[in-house]
């Protein structure tokens, strides 16, 4: 039998398990290790022999890689076993267990677990922001957000949902956008059990419950945010800022998400669709109150009166007719109005402004319900009918007035001798009697009649 060699050492620079029985030895990889190497018997039973010392071989190679990667990452988390390289990650990661957050907001108090999100949150004050777009200008605190806002230029949108195909620029956009096919709502109140579809959802809602001060707020109305971004949109109501453009129209928005909201006009995208009728809708709220009209679900209630709502900005307008606040005020003539819509719609009066035009004779009305009613003129249409003599009407109005020809209804009295009417016209027209006013002067030629009608809808 040949005499063994003496045992050596090497050096073994690949990662590969090597056999070679022309050598008589048998090497394993290990990176800037050294391990044993065992000569191999020529004259021994290699089918008996080899397989189990290769099998030997294999289990020291595990061990030596487990050595290895306890050299390499030391710092084990007890809690998960996750493996860091080094005591700061270690530390930092000990923080997401255990809650600590040692780095504090000079500022605001706010605190954070790792210092980076500090030196990040800092930037809020100081209103640093390093990273600028070349295409448009507009700067960043961090260089993620530039690259996310780049994507509005080239108009990327890499991920796409296998549900209705709507595009993404960002994958944690994606998931979150899934979730309202899929309905989940992973991120519970702990307090009341509450549950959103986005953790920082979850954050604004437990300042209910904390009655944590929220750290953004605006100098001039004094009201509080508890994320910038939302204190951003805010104060462009102040500033009347619209930075958001729409490519096709050139129309102008103070928030994204109502940019997005009007490209779905052109687009004609409506990707929420009511399972009850089928109705298609391009916004998720739209649909949850469109689904109040089967279920007549209505949670808001009138304190005063019991009316109820299926909306809470409703119920808050009708709160304005018990306490006759009125806070949007016209700057021409001081009338005042209880919501900005009416306020926006009374200063055409002032501007002469008139953006919905009739494409057969264009006349134009401030009004795009009034251009509505208007083009039942030229088309004919009587949509409104009674249900008691099939008369038809372009108006509700007309309509509801109509009806009190059937039910005697007369809602309207007069305060002197009690008379009642069908219509406010026509008790405005008998209150003359009282008052001896005489704002029209007869003369044969005055159509009586036809100034009553005009006074009575003025629409066209």
């Amino acid at each position: 039998m040949a005499e063994e060699p003496e045992d050596h050492q090497i050096k073994v620079e690949e990662k590969e398990v090597y056999c070679s029985q022309a050598e008589e030895q048998i090497g394993l990889k290990q990176e800037t290790d050294t391990c044993m190497v065992v000569p191999v018997d020529e004259q021994a039973d290699h089918s008996e022999s080899e397989p189990n010392r290769n099998q030997v071989i294999f289990h020291e190679a595990a061990e030596a890689e487990n050595q290895n990667q306890e050299r390499r990452k030391p710092f084990s988390c007890d809690i998960c076993k996750k493996c860091f390289a080094f005591k700061s990650a270690f530390d930092a990661h000990m923080r997401t267990h255990t809650g600590e957050k040692p780095f504090s907001c000079v500022n605001c108090g706010k605190s954070f677990s790792q210092k980076r999100d500090l030196t990040l949150h800092m930037m809020i004050h100081t209103g640093e922001k390093p990273f600028s777009c070349v295409n448009c200008g507009k700067s960043f605190s961090q260089k993620r957000d530039l690259t996310r806002h780049m994507m509005i230029h080239t108009g990327e949108k890499p991920f796409s949902c296998v549900k209705c195909v709507k595009g993404f620029s960002h994958k944690q956009v994606l998931t979150q956008h899934m979730m309202i096919h899929t309905g989940e709502k992973p991120f519970s109140c702990v307090k009341c059990g509450k549950s959103f579809s986005q953790k920082q959802h979850l954050t604004r809602h437990m300042m209910i419950h904390t009655g944590e001060k929220k750290p953004f707020s605006c100098d001039i109305c004094k009201k509080c945010f508890a994320f910038k971004s939302a204190f951003d949109a805010h104060m462009r109501t102040h500033t009347g800022e619209k930075p958001f453009s729409c490519v096709n129209c050139g129309k102008s928005f103070s928030r994204k998400q109502h940019l997005t909201q009007h490209m779905m006009i052109h687009t004609g995208e409506k990707p929420f669709s009511c399972v009850n009728c089928g109705k298609c809708f391009s916004q998720k709220q739209v649909l949850t109150l469109h689904m109040m009209t089967h279920t007549g679900e209505k949670p808001f209630s009138c304190v005063n009166c019991g009316k109820r709502f299926s909306q809470k900005q409703v119920l808050t307008l009708h709160m304005m007719t018990h306490t006759g606040e009125k806070p949007f005020s016209c700057v021409n003539c001081g009338k005042s109005f209880s919501q900005k819509q009416h306020l926006t719609r009374h200063m055409m009066i002032h501007t002469g402004e008139k953006p919905f035009s009739c494409v057969n004779c264009g006349k134009g009305f401030s009004r795009k319900q009034h251009l509505t009613l208007h083009m039942m003129i030229h088309t004919s249409e009587k949509p409104f009918s009674c249900v008691n003599c099939g008369k038809s009407f372009s108006k509700k109005c007309n309509l509801t007035q109509h009806m009190m020809i059937h039910t005697g209804e007369k809602p309207f009295s007069c305060v002197n001798c009690g008379k009642s009417f069908s219509q406010k016209a026509n008790l405005t027209q008998h209150m003359m009697i009282h008052t001896s006013e005489k704002p029209f002067s007869y003369s044969p030629q005055t159509n009586f009649h036809a100034l009553i009608a005009q006074s009575t809808c003025n629409f066209f």
